[in-house]
């Protein structure tokens, strides 16, 4: 996983903002998957929680942390990305950062992968 090797390179705000893209799209999939149009945002998170019913029964007991990882690495997509006038990422993001946001993609792609590509 590409998430591995910015971890290994020590990039904290790459694999913070890397693993924001691996949820979102994860998650986008699933949606698609189950008859849902996804909107054109990034965190998808309300949509998950008000389509439940036309997700695969499978993932009912997930849906809240499935949701809970869109929202919190929704939170940082821009700052991870772009920083701020008094914040560089590279600076920002530590270790800690990186493997929460790390578990959260893992997370969300091992349990959404098999009923997107329908393993």
């Amino acid at each position: 996983m590409a998430l591995d090797t910015l971890h290994e390179a020590e990039s904290w705000a790459d694999v913070v903002r890397q693993s924001q893209e691996a949820v979102e799209l994860a998650l986008k999939g699933l949606l698609r998957a189950s008859g849902v149009d996804p909107p054109r945002v990034h965190d998808v998170a309300g949509v998950l929680e008000a389509e439940r019913h036309r997700l695969p029964p499978a993932l009912a007991p997930d849906v809240s942390r499935l949701a809970a990882a869109s929202r919190a690495l929704r939170r940082d997509r821009e700052l991870a990305f772009y920083g701020a006038e008094d914040l560089t990422p590279s600076e920002f993001y530590r270790q800690e950062d990186a493997d929460e946001a790390r578990a959260a993609a893992r997370f969300v792609v091992e349990r959404v992968a098999p009923h997107v590509l329908g393993e």
